[in-house]
């Protein structure tokens, strides 16, 4: 029985992650750098131990130092969140090796979901459709060659990692040498792999995740899909759940789908099916995520279930209790991303201090975050600083609850995107539900060409 917790993460999710644990009875141990000593999640934590200097690799990816923290304070488990180490399969042998349990799925799954080419390859043979391309990782001419077949544009894609790097378009042949250096050199600087395929760009598609929750007796479950198309630059700013325009027979089918790969790798743990729809019949898979997600808050607005402790409990050989007839949508839900970021300046990233802060509330409003006034956002980590969720029993309900919030949150003391999702929040396509992956970037240029954003 699972009795004592180390977090390996920070900020919001590590916040997150405690709150629960309290609930359960669990003990939590809070790990942190010298950049995060007044932290939140080092406050709530029944323990915290400093385990490195300020930057990632001293602190929040050192796996050693993360594990010797975990035995010397008698931890029974070890909680990733996400990002950081979450879907390091090295990680999560290493963590089983010690004698401890690891809050997610197994590590051989990780690893095989982990690597996209394989996943697509894995995915085919499960018989869950794919986007058409390169069956697995190609070197340039043949490369090359699949793109002519397929037809332009085309995505070069990094076979490991994520969060929209290692990724460039080739809308023709004369771009695709530059777009595939460059997708290859990016992924090696990231994830340390130069490994790329090749897959058909869909055009005006919409990003629909599936949230699934499985445990180790084959009970798989979903908690319907999420819409995650509002993306700037490839990273997600506002997600919602459950896509408003999505039909029940697609609906249907996808889920069915997501459950269906799910079963295929052996899948135990809380996790998620990404697909892209292209707006009409057809629907393909483009990875799957083996951890929690950022937006894992809308899925819990809209079913009133903790996924974290679900996922607790699963990691501890227990058997879900719910079943899929259980499982019922709720209203609708919206989360907003909170960024330290100057939109003006191209969206870049703006840590420094937090001089006054008033977070929003009321019936149906949650706010996930692990900021405070006074605090002081170190520059070392991501520039997310809070999540606002609304839920409302339709979707304009939602939409106009999140308006109010964001009049009421007041961030001063760094620049922030705020203001930036509250013009969002208004936009008639928005409203209609009529965007695609594409919208936000073309919205921001919009938004530049006329002068709102200098």
């Amino acid at each position: 029985m699972i009795e004592r917790i180390l977090i390996a993460n920070r900020g919001e999710i590590a916040v997150r992650i405690i709150r629960t644990c309290k609930e359960m009875g669990i003990e939590t141990v809070a790990i942190y750098s010298t950049a995060d000593k007044d932290a939140l999640h080092v406050q709530y934590a029944t323990k915290a131990v400093c385990i490195g200097g300020p930057k990632s690799d001293e602190s929040y990816l050192n796996m050693q130092r993360i594990l010797s923290a975990a035995c010397l304070t008698g931890c029974d488990a070890i909680h990733p969140g996400f990002g950081f180490l979450s879907e390091n399969p090295a990680f999560a042998r290493l963590v089983e090796q010690c004698g401890l349990i690891f809050i997610g799925p197994d590590a051989d799954v990780i690893e095989m979901m982990g690597n996209k080419a394989r996943a697509k390859e894995t995915m085919i043979e499960a018989g869950v459709p794919v986007i058409p391309g390169s069956r697995g990782v190609v070197e340039l001419d043949e490369a090359f060659q699949v793109a002519r077949d397929i037809g332009f544009p085309v995505l070069i894609k990094a076979r490991s990692g994520g969060g929209g790097r290692g990724m460039r378009i080739a809308e023709s042949e004369e771009d695709f040498i530059d777009a595939y250096t460059t997708a290859r050199a990016e992924a090696r600087t990231a994830f340390g792999d130069d490994g790329v395929y090749v897959e058909k760009v869909v055009q005006s598609a919409k990003h629909i995740e599936v949230q699934l929750l499985a445990d180790h007796y084959g009970n798989v479950l979903h908690l319907f899909e999420r819409d995650c198309s509002l993306q700037r630059r490839n990273q997600k700013i506002v997600e919602e759940a459950p896509c408003c325009c999505l039909p029940e027979k697609i609906r249907e089918a996808m889920t069915a789908d997501a459950v269906k790969a799910s079963r295929y790798v052996g899948y135990n743990s809380v996790g998620t099916i990404e697909f892209l729809w292209d707006g009409e019949e057809r629907y393909y898979f483009m990875e799957m995520n083996t951890r929690i997600q950022v937006e894992h808050t809308i899925s819990e607005m809209i079913t009133g279930i903790d996924l974290i402790k679900q996922q607790i409990r699963i990691a501890d050989k227990k058997k879900c209790s719910l079943k899929q007839e259980d499982i019922h949508c709720l209203g609708h839900a919206i989360e907003c991303r909170i960024n330290a970021e100057d939109v003006s300046a191209d969206f870049a990233p703006r840590p420094g201090h937090i001089s006054f802060l008033n977070l929003p509330g009321g019936r149906g409003v949650r706010v996930d975050t692990a900021i405070y006034n006074g605090y002081d956002i170190p520059p070392y980590y991501d520039s997310m600083i809070l999540k606002c969720i609304t839920n409302g029993e339709s979707r304009l309900e939602a939409i106009k609850k999140m308006r109010i919030a964001l009049e009421e949150l007041i961030v001063e003391g760094v620049p922030n995107n705020v203001e930036f999702l509250y013009v969002l929040m208004h936009e008639p396509e928005f409203i209609k539900g009529r965007f695609d992956t594409g919208y936000v970037d073309t919205f921001v240029q919009e938004l530049k060409d006329n002068g709102t954003i200098v």
